[in-house]
């Protein structure tokens, strides 16, 4: 018996027991102990054994515990061998905790990956975007777009060199541009018709209209007149026929 006590002594004083299950006992017994010369090393070990046979016990309540976890979070993995044991390892613990870490890490890698309603959602939002009555027209309208897109890029990355605009300017600052453009075109035109009609007013151009629309349908009926009494056709050779005459 006395061997059997010093093997468990040992152990529970070794470094690889708990800090908490070696606990030398304290107060009036271990001093009475200690002045009668009658401690034998082992008054601990009830106290210690019985923190010990908790601690096992506990083991095996923890086991349980995380099954259940494992069964709401694993419910296609219901074989169990542990269950049988008399004894809980902590190694079985281990495993069972190492098992839901690597569900719940798959659980994340797959939530990143858009479920079949989020696709649905898009593909129908798509669908409103661009007017497309079913399924089938969603890839050809895609193509569409993605064409009329690389247009209008093309578009906008030229008009941006041909007005000496940075590539960053925004298509608002294009068409602002654009306009200042047409103002100044229409403005030249302007300035042109007035040089050719010799007038810078108005109301001399709408003059000079009104004396056109007087004096052009008599020339004109002057000029058929003359075309016919010299039988002729054409407006040049009016003149060298009424020098004939003379």
């Amino acid at each position: 018996l006395l061997k059997v006590l010093s093997r468990i002594d040992s152990i529970l004083r070794s470094s690889r027991a708990p800090p908490l299950i070696f606990q030398p006992s304290k107060g009036p017994v271990q001093n009475y102990i200690k002045e009668n010369g009658q401690g034998c090393g082992f008054e601990h070990l009830p106290l210690s054994i019985e923190m010990w046979a908790d601690q096992l016990m506990a083991l095996k309540d923890l086991h349980r515990s995380l099954r259940k976890l494992s069964l709401k979070l694993l419910p296609w993995n219901t074989a169990d061998p542990q269950d049988n044991r008399e004894s809980i390892r902590v190694e079985d613990l281990q495993l069972v905790v190492d098992a839901i870490l690597e569900e719940l890490e798959n659980k994340e890698k797959n939530s990143q990956t858009p479920s079949l309603t989020a696709l649905s959602a898009i593909v129908s939002h798509f669908q409103k975007l661009f007017d497309v009555n079913s399924l089938n027209g969603v890839y050809p309208r895609m193509n569409e777009v993605y064409t009329k897109l690389g247009e209008m890029t093309n578009a906008m990355r030229n008009l941006h060199e041909l007005l000496e605009l940075d590539s960053s300017a925004p298509p608002t600052v294009v068409v602002d541009t654009v306009g200042k453009l047409c103002d100044i075109i229409n403005k030249n035109v302007t300035e042109q018709v007035q040089q050719l009609l010799g007038t810078q007013d108005i109301h001399s151009i709408i003059n000079k209209l009104e004396e056109h629309e007087c004096f052009f349908p008599p020339f004109q009926a002057l000029i058929q007149d003359l075309l016919c009494l010299l039988e002729i056709s054409n407006v040049d050779d009016i003149l060298p026929a009424v020098q004939n005459l003379k």
